[in-house]
Protein backbone atom coordinates (compact mmCIF):
# COMPACT_ATOMS: atom_id res chain seq x y z
CA UNK A 1 0.00 0.00 0.00
CA UNK A 2 1.24 3.51 -0.84
CA UNK A 3 0.20 6.65 1.00
CA UNK A 4 -1.65 9.31 -0.95
CA UNK A 5 -0.11 12.37 0.70
CA UNK A 6 2.79 14.26 -0.87
CA UNK A 7 3.24 16.52 2.16
CA UNK A 8 6.79 16.51 3.44
CA UNK A 9 6.28 18.28 6.79
CA UNK A 10 3.69 16.86 9.19
CA UNK A 11 2.11 14.66 6.49
CA UNK A 12 -0.61 13.34 8.81
CA UNK A 13 -1.60 16.69 10.32
CA UNK A 14 -0.54 16.00 13.91
CA UNK A 15 -1.72 18.68 16.36
CA UNK A 16 -0.11 18.03 19.77
CA UNK A 17 -1.22 20.06 22.80
CA UNK A 18 1.60 22.63 22.82
CA UNK A 19 2.30 26.07 21.41
CA UNK A 20 5.37 25.08 19.40
CA UNK A 21 6.35 21.71 18.02
CA UNK A 22 8.62 20.13 15.42
CA UNK A 23 6.52 17.66 13.41
CA UNK A 24 7.70 14.64 11.49
CA UNK A 25 9.34 15.40 8.18
CA UNK A 26 10.16 13.42 5.08
CA UNK A 27 8.69 10.68 2.93
CA UNK A 28 5.36 9.24 4.07
CA UNK A 29 6.28 6.10 2.08
CA UNK A 30 9.65 5.78 3.81
CA UNK A 31 11.57 2.55 4.25
CA UNK A 32 13.73 4.22 6.93
CA UNK A 33 12.46 6.09 10.01
CA UNK A 34 15.02 8.10 11.99
CA UNK A 35 13.77 8.67 15.55
CA UNK A 36 15.17 11.42 17.77
CA UNK A 37 14.41 12.56 21.31
CA UNK A 38 12.96 16.10 21.33
CA UNK A 39 13.71 19.47 19.66
CA UNK A 40 15.70 20.73 22.63
CA UNK A 41 18.19 17.89 22.12
CA UNK A 42 18.27 17.22 18.38
CA UNK A 43 17.25 20.57 16.88
CA UNK A 44 14.57 22.11 14.72
CA UNK A 45 13.23 24.77 17.11
CA UNK A 46 13.87 27.55 14.58
CA UNK A 47 13.51 25.57 11.35
CA UNK A 48 10.59 23.31 12.24
CA UNK A 49 12.47 20.31 10.81
CA UNK A 50 13.96 17.50 12.94
CA UNK A 51 17.75 17.18 13.11
CA UNK A 52 18.50 20.71 11.91
CA UNK A 53 19.99 23.85 13.43
CA UNK A 54 23.10 22.53 15.18
CA UNK A 55 26.55 21.24 14.33
CA UNK A 56 25.62 17.78 15.66
CA UNK A 57 22.49 17.70 13.49
CA UNK A 58 24.53 18.69 10.44
CA UNK A 59 27.01 15.92 11.20
CA UNK A 60 24.20 13.37 11.43
CA UNK A 61 22.60 14.61 8.21
CA UNK A 62 25.93 14.35 6.38
CA UNK A 63 26.38 10.74 7.53
CA UNK A 64 22.81 9.88 6.53
CA UNK A 65 23.42 11.42 3.10
CA UNK A 66 26.73 9.60 2.67
CA UNK A 67 24.93 6.40 3.67
CA UNK A 68 22.19 6.91 1.08
CA UNK A 69 19.28 7.92 3.32
CA UNK A 70 19.19 11.63 2.38
CA UNK A 71 19.54 13.06 -1.12
CA UNK A 72 20.50 16.53 0.15
CA UNK A 73 21.22 18.14 3.52
CA UNK A 74 20.25 21.43 5.14
CA UNK A 75 17.28 23.01 6.89
CA UNK A 76 14.93 21.31 4.39
CA UNK A 77 16.75 18.12 3.40
CA UNK A 78 15.58 15.92 0.57
CA UNK A 79 14.55 12.83 2.52
CA UNK A 80 13.09 10.68 -0.24
CA UNK A 81 12.72 7.20 1.22
CA UNK A 82 13.36 8.41 4.77
CA UNK A 83 11.27 9.95 7.55
CA UNK A 84 12.57 12.01 10.50
CA UNK A 85 10.67 12.52 13.75
CA UNK A 86 10.89 12.82 17.53
CA UNK A 87 9.54 10.87 20.49
CA UNK A 88 8.45 14.22 21.95
CA UNK A 89 7.72 16.70 19.15
CA UNK A 90 6.78 19.60 21.42
CA UNK A 91 9.46 22.21 22.15
CA UNK A 92 10.16 22.01 25.90
CA UNK A 93 9.50 25.26 27.74
CA UNK A 94 12.61 27.05 28.92
CA UNK A 95 14.90 24.44 27.39
CA UNK A 96 14.06 21.91 30.09
CA UNK A 97 13.93 18.13 29.63
CA UNK A 98 10.35 16.81 29.26
CA UNK A 99 8.99 14.99 32.28
CA UNK A 100 8.05 11.31 32.18
CA UNK A 101 4.39 12.38 32.09
CA UNK A 102 5.09 14.65 29.14
CA UNK A 103 6.76 11.84 27.22
CA UNK A 104 3.80 9.60 28.02
CA UNK A 105 1.38 12.24 26.74
CA UNK A 106 3.25 12.55 23.45
CA UNK A 107 3.64 8.77 22.96
CA UNK A 108 0.29 8.44 21.19
CA UNK A 109 1.32 10.96 18.53
CA UNK A 110 4.67 9.32 17.95
CA UNK A 111 3.21 5.82 17.85
CA UNK A 112 0.42 6.82 15.45
CA UNK A 113 2.93 8.41 13.08
CA UNK A 114 5.35 5.49 13.31
CA UNK A 115 2.64 3.00 12.44
CA UNK A 116 1.28 5.21 9.65
CA UNK A 117 4.72 5.46 8.05
CA UNK A 118 5.29 1.71 8.57
CA UNK A 119 8.96 1.94 7.63
CA UNK A 120 10.98 -1.26 7.49
CA UNK A 121 13.91 0.07 9.50
CA UNK A 122 13.84 2.18 12.69
CA UNK A 123 16.96 4.21 13.45
CA UNK A 124 16.71 5.63 16.98
CA UNK A 125 19.25 8.38 17.76
CA UNK A 126 20.70 8.55 21.26
CA UNK A 127 20.14 6.46 24.36
CA UNK A 128 16.64 7.70 25.22
CA UNK A 129 15.18 7.03 21.78
CA UNK A 130 17.04 3.73 21.50
CA UNK A 131 15.81 2.50 24.86
CA UNK A 132 12.22 3.45 23.98
CA UNK A 133 12.32 1.74 20.58
CA UNK A 134 13.85 -1.43 22.02
CA UNK A 135 11.35 -1.57 24.88
CA UNK A 136 8.29 -0.77 22.75
CA UNK A 137 8.92 -2.16 19.29
CA UNK A 138 11.15 -5.19 19.83
CA UNK A 139 11.26 -8.31 21.97
CA UNK A 140 14.29 -6.87 23.75
CA UNK A 141 12.51 -4.95 26.49
CA UNK A 142 14.55 -6.93 29.01
CA UNK A 143 17.75 -5.20 27.89
CA UNK A 144 19.43 -3.03 30.48
CA UNK A 145 22.71 -2.72 28.57
CA UNK A 146 21.80 0.12 26.21
CA UNK A 147 25.44 0.93 25.57
CA UNK A 148 25.45 3.26 22.59
CA UNK A 149 29.14 2.84 21.80
CA UNK A 150 28.46 -0.85 21.17
CA UNK A 151 25.00 -0.51 19.58
CA UNK A 152 25.95 2.29 17.15
CA UNK A 153 25.32 1.01 13.63
CA UNK A 154 24.41 -2.51 14.82
CA UNK A 155 21.38 -4.28 13.35
CA UNK A 156 18.82 -5.60 15.85
CA UNK A 157 15.64 -7.51 15.04
CA UNK A 158 12.36 -6.01 16.20
CA UNK A 159 8.71 -7.02 16.03
CA UNK A 160 8.12 -6.26 12.37
CA UNK A 161 11.00 -3.80 12.23
CA UNK A 162 14.73 -3.93 11.84
CA UNK A 163 16.36 -1.56 14.35
CA UNK A 164 19.70 0.16 13.78
CA UNK A 165 20.59 2.41 16.75
CA UNK A 166 22.64 5.55 16.23
CA UNK A 167 24.84 7.05 18.93
CA UNK A 168 23.98 10.67 19.73
CA UNK A 169 26.05 12.74 17.27
CA UNK A 170 27.17 15.09 20.05
CA UNK A 171 29.10 12.10 21.45
CA UNK A 172 30.57 10.77 18.19
CA UNK A 173 34.23 9.84 18.09
CA UNK A 174 36.25 10.40 14.92
CA UNK A 175 35.28 7.07 13.37
CA UNK A 176 31.56 7.05 14.29
CA UNK A 177 30.59 8.80 11.04
CA UNK A 178 32.30 6.09 9.01
CA UNK A 179 30.80 3.32 11.17
CA UNK A 180 27.29 4.62 10.51
CA UNK A 181 27.84 5.11 6.78
CA UNK A 182 29.26 1.59 6.43
CA UNK A 183 26.36 0.12 8.42
CA UNK A 184 23.80 1.92 6.23
CA UNK A 185 25.49 0.78 3.03
CA UNK A 186 25.67 -2.81 4.28
CA UNK A 187 22.02 -2.71 5.34
CA UNK A 188 20.81 -1.45 1.97
CA UNK A 189 22.76 -4.16 0.19
CA UNK A 190 20.62 -6.77 1.97
CA UNK A 191 16.92 -7.63 1.86
CA UNK A 192 15.86 -5.44 4.78
CA UNK A 193 12.17 -5.35 3.79
CA UNK A 194 10.26 -7.70 6.07
CA UNK A 195 7.26 -8.50 3.88
CA UNK A 196 5.10 -11.47 2.97
CA UNK A 197 3.56 -11.98 -0.47
CA UNK A 198 -0.12 -12.87 -0.01
CA UNK A 199 -0.78 -12.89 -3.74
CA UNK A 200 -1.02 -16.67 -3.76
CA UNK A 201 -4.29 -16.36 -1.83
CA UNK A 202 -5.85 -13.94 -4.33
CA UNK A 203 -7.59 -14.68 -7.66
CA UNK A 204 -5.10 -14.19 -10.47
CA UNK A 205 -2.06 -14.62 -8.24
CA UNK A 206 -0.82 -11.03 -8.47
CA UNK A 207 1.78 -10.03 -5.89
CA UNK A 208 0.35 -8.41 -2.75
CA UNK A 209 3.02 -7.60 -0.18
CA UNK A 210 2.22 -6.79 3.45
CA UNK A 211 4.34 -6.12 6.52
Amino acid sequence: MRHVTDRVSNPFGMEPPCDQFVPGYGDANADFHVVGDHPGVHGGVDTGVPFTGSAAAERLQTALADGGLLQSVGDEPDATGTFLSYLHMCVPEGGTTPTDDAYAEMERYFDAELRAIAAHVLLPVGEHATRHVLETYTAQAYRTDVEMDQLHGTELLGSGWLVLPIKDPTDWADDDDDRLVEALETLQATDYRRESDLGRFLPGGESYHVR
